[in-house]
């Protein structure tokens, strides 16, 4: 018969960084932060690290406001209620790949206010359950990766606003079929020709993602800088999809040719002056003999 495998947790460890008070879910509270109904907040503490060991039946944690700058990979591994996870208004640069692989009943993810730089592919890998992300006011957040929400089918609430993204690849939305509401003001978009078929997207499949459109701006190219990005219509891409038609063809041959016979004129020119001069040149030499 098969052995039942119960996820290996180390026990707690008294140190002089953290102290703990008995508490009925199995590992005791961290004495710098409070537990109450399955609710673990830390929050505001200065802490400059995670708390290495947490009541095994939390489903609310609260780390904001803090100065955290990383969180240990498996961090999350035992905390298998985990329900709610707050870490805003850290010093967070990433999160290490596979953080939330046992996290599966995680619904809400708060990372707004931190230093990330990117979103990679595996970043929220197995947290099928997330039903609410805010990754806004990371200023340094310059890129999602394509794949960076794949299988996040019950997600409803997306925040990327006030970041440092010029650009989103649809790729990266396409696959959100319960997203209701995404805020995407604040930050640079290039609204250029690859910008197109995201904001034809937002237009036909999102309702209520307007809440911030006033905020959403475009930064560049020139002739669009400032307007609001939700205000482009098929017509200011019209540049994009230029086609030459059999008029323009002909046009561009004809033009290629008399560009080539004045090319020719001119070299057949330049080589009758070039043998005048030679001949010129071999005239005066003969006279002054």
């Amino acid at each position: 018969m098969g052995s039942l495998q119960l996820c290996q947790c180390q026990p707690p460890r008294m140190s002089e960084a953290w102290a703990r008070l008995p508490w009925p879910g199995g590992a005791g509270c961290p004495v710098l932060c409070t537990c109450h109904d399955q609710v673990v907040d830390c929050s505001g503490q200065r802490l400059f690290s995670v708390p290495p060991d947490l009541p095994m039946d939390t489903r609310n944690l609260s780390l904001a406001h803090n100065r955290i700058a990383a969180v240990p990979p498996g961090y999350l591994t035992c905390y298998m209620e985990l329900r709610v996870l707050d870490l805003r208004n850290n010093s967070l640069l990433e999160l290490p790949s596979g953080l939330f692989l046992h996290a599966k009943r995680l619904a809400h993810l708060d990372l707004s206010y931190n230093n990330l730089s990117h979103v990679p592919a595996d970043m929220f890998r197995a947290a099928h359950g997330l039903v609410h992300i805010d990754l806004s006011h990371n200023p340094g957040l310059r890129r999602v990766h394509p794949q960076a929400f794949q299988g996040l089918v019950q997600l409803r609430d997306l925040d990327l606003s006030y970041g440092g993204l010029a650009f989103l690849s649809l790729e990266a939305l396409e696959g959100l079929p319960g997203l209701v509401t995404l805020q995407i003001g604040g930050n640079p978009w290039v609204c250029g020709c690859t910008m197109e078929p995201l904001l034809k997207w937002l237009r036909n499949r999102i309702q209520r993602c307007t809440a911030d459109s006033q905020l959403a701006e475009c930064r560049g190219p020139p002739e669009v800088e400032g307007a609001p990005l939700f205000s482009l219509t098929e017509e200011s891409f019209k540049a994009c999809h230029l086609t030459l038609t059999l008029d323009d063809y002909l046009f561009i041959a004809f033009v290629g040719f008399v560009v080539s016979i004045a090319s020719v004129a001119t070299n057949f020119l330049l080589g009758i002056t070039a043998n005048c001069c030679h001949r010129w040149s071999k005239a005066s030499e003969d006279e002054e003999i």
